[in-house]
């Protein structure tokens, strides 16, 4: 499987901002895609952002405006910048990966269940 490794989390105040990096092992396949999934206690996952290999981007609504999905695919890195952070932001954030990307809409790259490859997770904590 593809090895993902996040990091740059941690604990912010609202109104804050922290930036999500997700290394790649290996080159990825033509029809990849990428995806930050977030989880919050007692909470089923939640699709945050999604990028394929074209560079189209989806967004939940829940963060759409304020979270933004970017690629260096030459870094071999995918990025999550996070804007204006609310206290329910406050999960584990997952990067996940697939290397064989199908989809007719977008808005299915939200759904964990499109992702073979997960990382371990990353905490982002944001407080009043």
């Amino acid at each position: 499987q593809i090895h993902l490794v996040e990091s740059g989390g941690g604990s912010v105040q609202s109104g804050g901002s922290l930036t999500l990096s997700c290394a790649v092992s290996g080159a990825p396949n033509s029809r990849f895609c990428m995806g930050w999934l977030r989880q919050a206690p007692g909470k089923e996952h939640e699709g945050v952002a999604a990028i394929d290999s074209e560079g189209r981007t989806v967004h939940a609504d829940s963060v759409k405006g304020r979270f933004t999905i970017s690629q260096d695919k030459a870094k071999k890195t995918v990025y999550l910048q996070m804007n204006s952070l609310k206290p329910e932001d406050t999960a584990m954030y997952f990067c996940a990966a697939t290397d064989v990307c199908y989809y007719r809409n977008a808005a299915n790259l939200l759904g964990e269940g499109y992702y073979g490859s997960w990382g371990h997770g990353i905490q982002v904590s944001v407080s009043n």
